[in-house]
């Protein structure tokens, strides 16, 4: 039996209990990033110290790759139809999803006020998104990957996360654009950002985001149990935030407030109604979104909470490794001091929506996903389908 290796939500604890209990061979592969999370034993607490490390050991996994067809030339015995016990128990759920009855998802034990969102999902649909930014995007994303109105983003996140294409295949395609080989690589990298892959600015950014941001949130949930818990936060972060845990708060928000878009806060309110109908938020505003929820909120314990919720309940990508970076970087994680201290904050990384406003374009963000007391939490999906 051969599974998935993968260090978040439940799977885990599931390979643990089937390890236990499968009479024959059980595999677990671990395919979700360039660096394969076993390669150290060490818990990267920077992107710094994460990237220096990729420069010195990644070049050997460059040339190691996933075979499109691993099983080639293995005379391997065949099963004309499964077992009928198997069947019997475990009907193929293929002929109900083809079918427009929606009784069976009507009567599943989910949360049925998650609106479905209108991205496609599928390999099919995963490639056809990143062929889009090798075509159009990604000349453009080391100047405007942060602009939510420009949105060069490659949007590929939860097609990552659910295995609709794989972190190798994209490498290949950036590779296979860029004309690039490994003997390009620089022997010195020394931990910087840019200069060691020696490719086009606009791909080391996305290679930066694809493979050090990425990976590095593999590697704390492989190696680490209290991922996502507010104790696994650096001891400077915790210090600061609980010593500003009783600062006045402006604005404080239940979920409930925040889930429906009802804040003071039109870009806020925006970010969150994104994430409500379409499962994703543009990756900048997200930083905002979780900064927003810290101020807001009567604790940073209960920001937490709140962050973690919200995300894995809507969004494409929740559950992922790569999600909980973002959520937890918002409190410290993968980052430093700051200073001067700000009331609540303390020495944690502030960011405002005026600022954001003064710095990026939304207006068309805002046109397209901004709610008013009288449409909380409604968007208009005909403007938003693709064709």
């Amino acid at each position: 039996v051969v599974t998935d290796d993968f260090p978040a939500f439940f799977i885990p604890a599931m390979i643990r209990l089937a390890s236990n209990q499968i009479p024959v061979r059980f595999e677990k592969v671990d395919s979700n990033g360039i660096l394969p999370m076993r390669s150290t034993d060490r818990v990267f607490t920077t992107a710094f110290s994460f990237r220096a490390y990729l420069h010195n050991n990644l070049r050997d996994h460059l040339s190691i790759f996933p075979k499109q067809n691993p099983l080639s030339g293995i005379d391997l015995p065949k099963l004309s139809e499964l077992p009928k016990k198997l069947t019997d128990k475990w009907p193929s759920a293929l002929p109900i999803l083809r079918s427009k009855d929606d009784k069976f998802l009507k009567a599943l034990d989910i949360d049925h006020t998650v609106k479905e969102s209108f991205i496609l999902g599928g390999s099919k649909a995963a490639k056809k998104s990143l062929d889009l930014f090798l075509k159009s995007n990604l000349i453009q994303y080391k100047d405007l990957g942060n602009d939510p109105d420009e949105n060069v983003r490659s949007e590929l996140s939860p097609y990552l996360h659910f295995g609709h294409i794989s972190s190798h295949h994209v490498f290949k395609q950036i590779v296979k654009q860029e004309e690039w080989n490994p003997s390009h690589l620089s022997a010195k990298g020394g931990g910087k950002r840019e200069g060691w892959w020696n490719m086009s600015p606009a791909a080391e950014a996305f290679l930066d985001q694809l493979i050090t941001w990425r990976e590095i949130g593999y590697n704390m949930c492989s190696k680490t149990l209290d991922y996502d818990r507010y104790d696994s936060l650096p001891s400077w972060a915790k210090v600061s935030l609980n010593k500003h845990a009783q600062d006045k708060r402006s604005f404080v928000y239940s979920l409930e407030e925040f889930q429906s878009c009802k804040t003071h806060d039109a870009l806020w309110n925006a970010a969150q109604n994104q994430l409500n109908n379409e499962g994703r938020i543009h990756n900048y505003l997200r930083m905002l979104w979780g900064k927003k929820i810290l101020e807001w909120c009567e604790t940073p314990q209960e920001a937490l909470k709140v962050m973690i919720e919200l995300n894995n309940k809507f969004a494409l990508d929740g559950r992922n490794p790569n999600s909980y970076s973002g959520i937890f970087w918002v409190l410290g994680r993968y980052d430093r001091p700051w200073g001067p201290e700000r009331p609540i904050f303390g020495s944690i990384r502030y960011m405002s929506s005026a600022n954001t406003q003064k710095k990026l374009n939304v207006k068309k963000y805002l046109a397209k996903y901004g709610v008013d007391s009288n449409t909380q939490g409604e968007f208009n999906f005909s403007e938003s389908k693709p064709e």
